[in-house]
């Protein structure tokens, strides 16, 4: 199993848009298409500054394929949306990461 973890950093006057924004549109659109599943959000607490907020938004897929081919069919108009919205007052990286079961 594949975990796509995106952490987003953001003024703290823009945190509350960017939440409503994910539980609204991100989240449902993500996990309703069938391909990633399991979507979330956290707040990040280990890097909190005094003018800005951080948050992880995790989904899980089933394979690196399965995340590109969603990438390409929907995750990039998503994006574009949220740069609309937020222009470069929002800013992340994404990281790939693979379940180990033991």
């Amino acid at each position: 199993m594949i975990i796509y973890n995106t952490t987003y950093q953001m003024p703290t006057e823009d945190a509350r848009n960017f939440v409503i924004w994910v539980h609204q549109v991100l989240l449902p659109e993500t996990n309703g298409q069938g391909m990633m599943r399991n979507g979330r959000l956290a707040r990040i607490l280990s890097h909190k500054e005094d003018d800005s907020e951080c948050f992880a938004v995790q989904f899980e897929t089933e394979s690196t394929a399965t995340l590109h081919a969603w990438f390409v069919k929907q995750g990039k108009q998503l994006n574009e949306e949220m740069l609309r919205l937020f222009e470069n007052r929002v800013i992340g990286f994404s990281t790939m990461m693979e379940v180990i079961e033991g």
